[in-house]
């Protein structure tokens, strides 16, 4: 016979129930979404160091085109969108893939296609991480370190973003898209987008154009304003208790 006297579990420090651990949306566990952001970032600097790094070849352009499909379906998997959309982004990473497998075999588009195509391919990553960050911090109330990471890789595929279309301007524009006779070379145009985003502002790499001077501007307004609200708000919120636990 059970005893009604037992005493129950004493109750938590305070008088006060421990609030449920957040969850996230679509039912994915903390561990889960970690991973994914973890996955995005470390295909976004590998994005980043080959393009910079490896001298440019044919097997470079199709790992530069592979890694670009696989942020755009890391991106979506990340922010959790339908399996539709995820599907829909794989499909043109695939033809991403398929179109630099063809140039570098000789029979596919010039190098203008090619990059226009992985500025595709990296142009859909950040609307896709906008919309899971904002996910995650409806659903949590707080800003985690997975979050910083999401945030930090939309940064990073901006960039590169500009670096795919300067690049790109230089191929299809028959003249030169650096003054001083420059070469667009995919590390030339990497590099000059980021020291255009971040403001540094070297002065070695300069556009010709108008149309490069007013891509530059906008690549460095975006990239101040991005930083000094967006990153510096996440920033200073990580580890922050949830906003309904807030007293």
């Amino acid at each position: 016979m059970l005893r009604a006297d037992r005493p129950g579990p004493a109750p938590p420090e305070g008088g006060r129930e421990p609030l449920p651990a957040p969850e996230s949306p679509a039912g994915l566990t903390d561990r889960g979404v970690r991973e994914r952001y973890g996955l995005l970032f470390v295909a976004t600097i590998a994005l980043l160091g080959i393009q910079g790094a490896v001298p440019p070849g044919r097997a470079q352009q199709i790992v530069v085109t592979a890694l670009a499909g696989a942020t755009l379906l890391l991106a979506f998997r990340a922010a959790r969108l339908s399996r539709r959309f995820v599907v829909g982004a794989g499909l043109i990473a695939v033809a991403g893939v398929t179109v630099s497998v063809l140039r570098a075999a000789g029979t596919g588009p010039g190098e203008g296609v090619a990059l226009a195509v992985n500025a595709t391919l990296v142009a859909l990553g950040p609307p896709a991480l906008a919309v899971g960050i904002v996910r995650d911090l409806r659903a949590t109330r707080q800003v985690r370190l997975q979050t910083v990471g999401g945030v930090l890789s939309f940064y990073a595929l901006v960039g590169m973003l500009f670096a795919f279309v300067y690049g790109a301007i230089d191929r299809f524009g028959g003249d030169p898209f650096f003054a001083n006779g420059g070469t667009a070379t995919l590390s030339h145009c990497l590099y000059f987008s980021f020291t255009t985003l971040l403001t540094v502002g070297y002065g070695d790499f300069v556009a010709r154009t108008d149309t490069g001077h007013t891509l530059a501007i906008f690549e460095a307004l975006l990239g101040q304003i991005y930083l000094v609200t967006v990153v510096s708000l996440i920033v200073s919120n990580l580890g922050a208790p949830p906003r309904n636990a807030r007293s």
